[in-house]
């Protein structure tokens, strides 16, 4: 068997009993179960849930984006071995530390295969819910520009490139197109303020006003148990993005959950302590693959540039990278799995056929 059959590239045309059609992100897909799946599946398993509340199976893949974009590699390598169990298991890490320390629950019910999660269906807050602990990344580009304020927050004048920062900064961007929201342009991922998010809590579905002030809490505690986490592993915690959603709760009570993932190199950008004490910056995340890119290319721009989105779609579409690159890339992100989780990371040798054979044991197979 090839390298590239060990990596799972496409992961929405599992023969998973669904209820509608499979919605594929970047990086997961998302089967929607039927009532009558779900409702199994909560007898049978004792999942804490209301009977009724639907379910759904999220399975990962070893696809790597950047700058909007999927990239490939040579020899048919369409991802990266060993991405999506590492992503997985770092979340199912946080999470599992978040609920220990009461911060709050997430939308995972059960973890059958490394790559694959059951999930209760959230309603999700619209809203990437971003916290920065360093300057650097597009804020520092902005403030290297001239900005001293970034999501209405003041920032001093004199800070350095990669300094940390006086404070923890919460600096919220939009999930999705939001249509109607005075000052807020109906485009994706666009930078909001808290003035924002009070003025129009509802058109960014949170259920009232008070929990504007739940999920900011909940993002500074989920922070700083990762933050320090990492410290323990002399290894620096500079900025995330959490997502927050509502699910009912086996009493029908609506509850704020953590959703989608937490503290992962795909959400998060952590750094090595003893490099950067020394005056470095090495990336333990996807960072280090953007870099890469930047260096990569004789034209950054392009990949910086969002009016080039075109020019940049063909780069990726007609540009295999070498596979010592996207083995670096592997060897990034196990690295920091197996330092945050503390086990190794075994890799699947089919992962395609694993999922269907577990999953045959669920019922859900097609």
């Amino acid at each position: 068997m090839s390298l590239a059959d060990k990596v799972l590239a496409v992961n929405n045309d599992l023969p998973i009993k669904t209820n509608g059609a499979v919605h594929s992100g970047k990086v997961r897909s998302v089967y929607w179960l039927s009532d009558a799946d779900s409702a199994r599946l909560i007898q049978e398993r004792g999942y804490p849930v209301a009977p009724n509340a639907p379910l759904a199976i999220m399975v990962i893949s070893d696809r790597i984006s950047a700058f909007d974009c999927i990239w490939h590699g040579e020899g048919g390598m369409n991802g990266v071995p060993g991405k999506g169990a590492a992503l997985n298991a770092i979340s199912n890490h946080w999470f599992r530390l978040f609920r220990e320390r009461g911060l709050a629950d997430s939308h995972i019910l059960d973890i059958p295969h490394p790559f694959v999660w059951i999930v209760q269906k959230a309603r999700p807050v619209m809203i990437e819910a971003i916290a920065r602990q360093y300057i650097t990344g597009s804020m520092w580009r902005d403030y290297d520009k001239g900005a001293r304020t970034v999501c209405g927050i003041a920032v001093p004048d004199g800070l350095g490139k990669d300094q940390k920062l006086p404070e923890l900064l919460i600096t919220p961007s939009t999930k999705g197109i939001l249509e109607g929201i005075p000052g807020v342009p109906a485009v994706d991922d666009v930078n909001i303020t808290r003035d924002d998010i009070v003025d129009n809590y509802a058109s960014f579905n949170f259920s009232s006003i008070d929990d504007i002030q739940l999920y900011e809490k909940l993002l500074r505690q989920g922070f700083n148990v990762i933050s320090d986490e990492l410290a323990s592993l002399d290894q620096i915690f500079v900025d995330t993005k959490f997502e927050f959603g509502y699910v009912d709760d086996a009493d029908g009570n609506e509850k704020l959950i953590y959703m989608d993932e937490v503290g992962t190199p795909d959400s998060s950008r952590i750094w090595d302590g003893p490099a950067y004490r020394e005056g470095k910056v090495v990336e333990n995340s996807k960072e280090a693959f953007r870099q890469l890119l930047l260096n990569h290319f004789p034209d950054p721009d392009i990949l910086l540039n969002k009016s080039r989105m075109e020019e940049r779609a063909a780069l990726a579409v007609d540009n295999a990278l070498p596979e010592s690159v996207l083995m670096q890339v592997s060897a990034t992100y196990s690295d920091i799995a197996e330092k945050i989780t503390g086990e190794p990371l075994v890799l699947s040798q089919n992962p395609r056929a694993e999922i269907i054979d577990i999953l045959s044991g669920y019922r859900l197979i097609d």
